[in-house]
This record gives structure tokens, sequence and C-alpha cells, in this order.
């Protein structure tokens, strides 16, 4: 195989998947599992999330494999099944999830060095967007000299941050105390935390969270050696991700106690290993998330800057994020992203946005794209498109398919009206893009039918504005 200029082999899919799904989430996990469910919970949670989650891998999988010509993964499955303004608004609300979550990697980031260098605090004081937006352009500037050589140190900082992971899982796995695990498996001693239900659902946002980054293999089909590697890439990095964060989150409530772990502040596994070997674990565990973060950050802002490309090359979103540069690099996508991550970061300051408000926003961005891409499975199945030659593995995809539709119908429920609401207003702006491209293509803005869906868009829009300043909204 020739060593073509910017293309990636397996290996670096992988890593771009287990890169981009291993980031601040992990490290926070015993506590935010804790702080919403007790042990018998979070296994159910766990058990609803992984068949969700490999269906959704599966689906993915089959439409790299099945739609060759359908760059950019899930804004493109969404454009081909149900037109071009739900393309455009998985695009749009993909890649705002993606730089959201940066905003929120960077906060986590600079509250974990502030564990070392106190003026930095919880991640948002002047010290810490002033460090956070140096880093932010360090970055920005390493990836405008090649996807390649960005995607190389991915991998790099992919295998660093599995260290410590590793590490975690073996001496909690001999620190493991049943009656620790037992002492209360439906969280009765913990009232505030609801019924067993209320318990699975309140978790469901976090287990999507540490998920994100599933579909990065496909953002970047175009630039796949081997078209195959992308489906393989996707279900590699899901499983691996999916081992370390079972053990994570089952070992360490056998570790502590459920209050005992809802109580820790983040990154909360850097609490739980010092519990059992003192002082080093903390330090250990907080090195290990400082690589991991830095390694998620530069994953995100390629996935990011990918995203807005695709759409743009098959003038989804407008003409100037085609842009390449010399090292072909979709620059001016690239230069929007981070200007964005920037505003917010500064926003940091003047609003009390920690790290869970922010993921959380995140999450119930891309539930959207998510739902669409499982529906475009699912439809394919079901029309026996693309099935021709293979009818025997329509059936079995039809299922998987429903599986993973229902699942992503699930996520929308579980996030709750809040975060509909919060998306809607974060949704509309982005029609000022879609009429532009459309007008650069010389077509109507809508169809009839696109025409209703942005009203009701609009409408959740203005009523998540009017909640914002009437206070019974919260970001």
């Amino acid at each position: 195989m020739s060593d073509s200029p910017g293309k990636l082999k397996l290996g670096a899919l992988v890593a771009l998947v287990v890169g981009s799904m291993i980031g601040g989430g992990i490290f926070s996990l015993p506590q935010n599992m804790a702080a919403s469910a007790g042990v018998g919970a979070v296994l159910i949670g766990w058990a609803i999330t992984a068949v969700g989650m490999l269906t959704l891998a599966f689906v993915f999988q089959t439409l790299a494999n099945r739609k060759p010509d359908l760059d950019g993964g899930v804004y493109a499955y969404a454009k081909a099944g149900f037109g071009d303004y739900m393309g455009f608004s998985s695009a749009w609300g993909y890649w705002i999830s993606a730089w959201l979550g940066n905003v929120g990697y960077f906060v986590l980031l600079f509250s974990t060095l502030g564990y070392f260098f106190p003026i930095f605090g919880e991640g948002n004081t002047p010290a810490a967007v002033i460090g956070a937006s140096i880093l932010l352009w360090a970055v920005h500037f390493l990836v405008l000299r090649g996807i390649k050589e960005a995607a190389f140190i991915n991998l790099v900082t992919t295998v660093a941050k599995v260290v410590p992971l590793a590490l975690f899982a073996l001496i909690c796995l001999f620190a493991f105390k049943l009656d620790v695990f037992t002492a209360d498996i439906w969280g009765l001693g913990s009232p505030d935390l609801g019924s067993v239900m209320n318990q699975v659902r309140n978790m469901m946002l976090v287990t999507v969270w540490v998920f994100i980054g599933i579909e990065g293999a496909s953002i970047f089909s175009s630039r796949a050696e081997k078209r195959s590697d992308v489906g393989k890439a996707t279900v590699i990095g899901f499983i691996t991700v999916l081992l370390f964060l079972v053990l994570v989150n089952v070992l360490s409530m056998g570790v502590m106690t459920q209050p005992e772990l809802a109580k820790l502040q983040n990154p909360s596994m850097a609490a739980v290993l010092e519990h059992v070997v003192g002082h080093w674990g903390a330090v250990l565990i907080s090195v290990g998330l400082i690589i991991s973060l830095l390694g998620a950050l530069l994953s995100w802002v390629l996935l990011c800057a990918e995203i807005m490309f695709a759409a743009a090359k098959d003038h989804t979103m407008p003409e100037f994020l085609r842009r390449e540069n010399t090292n072909h690099v979709p620059a001016n996508a690239l230069w929007l992203t981070n200007a964005m991550v920037q505003i917010f970061l500064v926003i940091t300051l003047f609003s009390a946005s920690t790290y869970l408000s922010l993921i959380y926003l995140a999450t119930s961005m891309i539930l959207v794209p998510y739902l669409w891409s499982a529906a475009y499975g699912f439809l394919m199945a079901l029309r026996g498109e693309t099935y021709e030659q293979a009818p025997g593995e329509r059936n079995k995809d039809l299922i998987i398919g429903a599986i993973a539709l229902l699942y992503a119908i699930w996520l929308l429920y579980a996030g709750g009206v809040k975060y509909l609401l919060l998306s809607a207003l974060l949704y509309a702006p982005g029609a000022i893009l879609f009429a532009k491209a459309k007008r650069e293509l010389g077509q109507p803005i809508f169809t009839n039918v696109e025409k209703l869906i942005f009203a009701a868009v609009v409408v959740g829009a203005l009523v998540a504005a009017y909640g914002l300043y009437d206070g019974f909204l919260t970001l």
C-alpha cells in the first residue's frame, strides 16, 4: 500500500476513536455515576448502554461498508436519509457538541492543574482561561501543519493515557471489597437518588458523554487508507473503551461506598486511587488525565474541522469552509471552530459553567445526529437498499438498526426537556449558514416539510431564551 499523504492506517483510525472517547469523562466517572445512581442502577445502566452503543457502533460499521460514497459519517447519513436540512442540522449539532466538549475539556484540564497550582482553581479563573487560550492556539497551529502529523501525535498520547487506566484497574482489583460493593445495592440509603428507574435515567447522559467519539473513524472515512478499516476501527475502539469504563466504574464502587464517591472532587479517579495507595496515586492519575485531555483536545479539534469541511465539500455548508491550506487541512473550518472555543472560554469567567454543565449540553447536542444515523441504518435495511447481493444480512441489520433507533429515542427521553430546549437554542442560528449554502447553489432554502421542522426549532429556541431570561432554565 502506498503511504499516500494524509491517508490514515487502521492503527491511527482506532487511536482517533479511542483518543476521542477517552478524554476527561472516564477520570471523573466514579463521582459522576455515584452522584446519580447506586450499584444496581449503575449495572443496569451499563447493560443498556453497552447494548445500545454496540448496536450504534454496528450501524456505523454497516453504513461505512454499504455506503462507501458517503464521507463525513453522521452528517452524511442524515442528509442521504432525510434531506438537506436534517443533514445540515446533524453537521451543525455535531460540530457544536464537539467544540463545547473542548471547552469542557479545557475547564477540567486546568481544574486538574489546580491540584498542583492553586492559581488555576476550578479551571474557570482568569489564570486558567489565559492558560487555556494559549494552549488552544498552540493546538490550532499544530493541526494546521497537517492531519496525518496530528493523528500520529494522537496515537502517541492515546497509548500514554491507557497506561494509568490499566494501572488503576489492576490496583483496584486487589483492593476491591465485596461487602463495600453490596452494602446498598439499590441506593435505598440515599433517598435523594430516587427510584431505580430514575437512577438509571439520570446516569444515562454521563454514559453517552463517555462514548461520544464512537463515530470518529467514520468522520475521517475519506482520509482512510482502506475503506474497510473504518468499520473495524469503530468496533475495536468501542470494545476497548467499554472495557475500561466498566472496570473503572464498577471497581471504584467496591473500594469506596456510593455516598463517599458522590462527595469526591473531580477528577474522582485520583481520590479513589489515593484512598488505596496514598498520595502518589492521586499524582499518577492527575498526570494521566493531563496527557489524556491533551490527546482528546487534539482528536476533537481534528473532528470539528473535518465535519465542517466534509459538509462544505458537498455544499451543505457554505463554500468558504471548504478551503484547505497547503497541508490539506481545512483551515477556515479550523479558525471558525477555535474562535468559538475561545469565546466560550471567556464566557466561563462570567458564568458558573462547570465541567458537568458543559458536558451535559454537549451531549444533548449530539443526540440528534446519533438519532438520524440510527434511523438511516434501520431505513436502509427496511427498504432492502444495498442488500440485493446479500439478502441474508438484511434481517440481522434490521434488528440491530431497530435497537439502535430505540436506544437513540430513549436517550432523548433520558436527557429531558431542559436539554432539548437548550439544544433548540443552539440549533436555530445555524439556519443562517444553511441559507447561505442554498443561495450559493441558487436553490430554495427549505422544502415544505423542512419549513415545519425549522418552525418547531424556532419555537423551542424562543422558549429556551425566555426560560434563561426568566430563570426557570439554567445552563
